[in-house]
């Protein structure tokens, strides 16, 4: 359940706020560029983030003026830094916070540096995600996009504002092609800002340059960046870290700009162990699980065959047909993007039959399907898994004929008693994953109930 917002007053503006927690320790949480206070516990790895933050502090949150839920402002009047930190400091007065932690992501980590070095009495410690001091290359800063770069991007994001395809690959890469989060991006965006304030605060950021602000810093500050962020390069960081008084620095593998993305938890831990001296329990997220992947096979011919109406009757009654029968087998549904069905099951011999089972019950609708099964350790992702296994079941989907049950040699040695019976599909190279792989068609045979399978 997302947290109530509230408002705080900065002199005639009003500044959407949420507390979230009862820890120790207060911990602002300053975001980067658009945000929507509400709207961002609708996405699990985000939402995950923010709840790993409230387990050891009181956390606070806040929409910075222009975006989100706080007032709006003129694209002529834009906050200036100065102007965001009287903003921080009236949600602390207001939640009754006389010190806390700031944490920065992107953006928000100039602010947060000022006003560490503005309020020392204010401000327990300093933490800086993907940030910067400068974001515009001059011939002592190459790291930095040029301002041409800066004007490409400008126009991009004005003309692309509230779409799927703008700025993902760049912000978040390892979800850049995922449907379910490309869509929350876009009406992210749309909740967030209009596109002309969205494009002015844009141009605002790159204009900030704290590098003179940066010897004054005298609280304990930890800068963390992933060397891969394709967003804001490494090196900023690194400039940071050099002229900062005993400031940490932690360089981390990754290519996500945003931190709830990619190894999330690795950024969690370092947070947590400089804010509070100990880092958190370590949390085994990899799991023996069995991955179903299915699809229709021939879709594109279906499509042109049927037209486009009829086309979407077909899926809805396909996935109809699916879901329920995952649910019968004790599956969980991960993702149905398309004419694909995504699942995990926690035995073997339930994902085989319940892929049989789906394959015959979308025979009536004149579907057939290729479906593969693998058994793998995956890693949990939020509500998603990931990991080898599932890439293999994908292949092995893929490698499946119409009408085919195909799995992986794992499979059919774990299911050894089910009364299941497999065919010898041979040798097997699957793309992008090493080494050769023997599949085995699962036969019709013996049918049990869900139950008992």
């Amino acid at each position: 359940m997302k947290p109530e917002t509230r408002y705080a007053k900065s002199g005639k503006v009003h500044i959407a706020y949420q507390v979230v927690g009862e820890g120790p320790l207060d911990l602002v949480l300053v975001p980067g560029w658009v945000t929507h206070l509400e709207h961002q516990w609708q996405e699990p790895l985000q939402a995950r983030f923010l709840e790993r933050l409230a387990s050891f502090a009181r956390l606070i949150l806040l929409d910075k003026r222009g975006t989100g839920l706080s007032d709006r402002v003129a694209e002529d009047a834009l906050p200036t830094l100065e102007i965001r930190m009287d903003d921080v400091r009236a949600v602390m007065d207001a939640v009754g916070s006389r010190r806390a932690a700031l944490v920065g992501i992107s953006e928000g980590g100039p602010m947060c540096a000022l006003f560490a070095a503005t309020y020392p009495e204010r401000t327990a410690a300093l933490v800086m995600c993907g940030s910067y001091a400068k974001w515009m290359r001059d011939a002592d800063y190459p790291w930095a996009p040029t301002r041409a770069d800066h004007e490409a991007a400008f126009d991009a994001y004005e003309k692309g504002w509230g779409t799927t395809s703008v700025g993902l690959k760049i912000i978040a890469p390892s979800v850049a092609n995922d449907e379910r989060y490309r869509k929350f991006w876009a009406d992210y965006m749309r909740t967030g800002a209009s596109p002309g304030a969205g494009v002015a605060l844009y141009r605002m950021n790159v204009e900030i340059d704290i590098r003179h602000v940066l010897p004054a810093i005298r609280v304990p500050t930890l800068i963390v960046h992933r060397s891969g962020d394709r967003l804001i390069n490494v090196g900023c960081s690194r400039y940071m870290a050099e002229r900062i008084p005993d400031a940490k620095f932690v360089e981390q593998e990754g290519i996500d700009h945003l931190p709830w993305f990619g190894d999330a938890d690795a950024v969690l831990a370092e947070i947590q162990e400089f804010l509070t001296g100990a880092r958190p329990a370590s949390e085994s997220n990899r799991v023996l699980t069995t991955v179903l992947f299915a699809d229709i096979a021939g879709s594109t011919e279906r499509i042109a065959a049927a037209g486009d109406a009829r086309w979407r009757e077909l899926l809805a009654a396909y996935h109809s047909r699916s879901s329920a029968e995952i649910e019968r087998f004790r599956g969980r549904v991960i993702d149905t993007a398309g004419d694909g069905v995504f699942a995990a099951f926690d035995g073997p011999a339930r994902a085989v039959r319940c892929a049989q089972a789906i394959q015959e019950g979308v025979a009536g609708l004149g579907l057939a399907l290729r479906s593969g099964v693998h058994t793998g350790e995956c890693e949990i992702s939020g509500d998603k898994l990931v990991g080898m296994a599932v890439h293999v079941a994908a292949r092995i989907s893929s490698t499946a004929t119409a009408g085919e049950v195909l799995v992986s040699s794992t499979v059919k040695d774990l299911v050894s008693g089910s009364g299941l019976r497999f065919a010898d599909r041979g040798t097997h190279v699957l793309k992008g994953v090493p080494g050769e792989w023997n599949l085995f068609t699962a036969q019709a045979g013996t049918r049990r109930s869900a139950s008992t399978a």
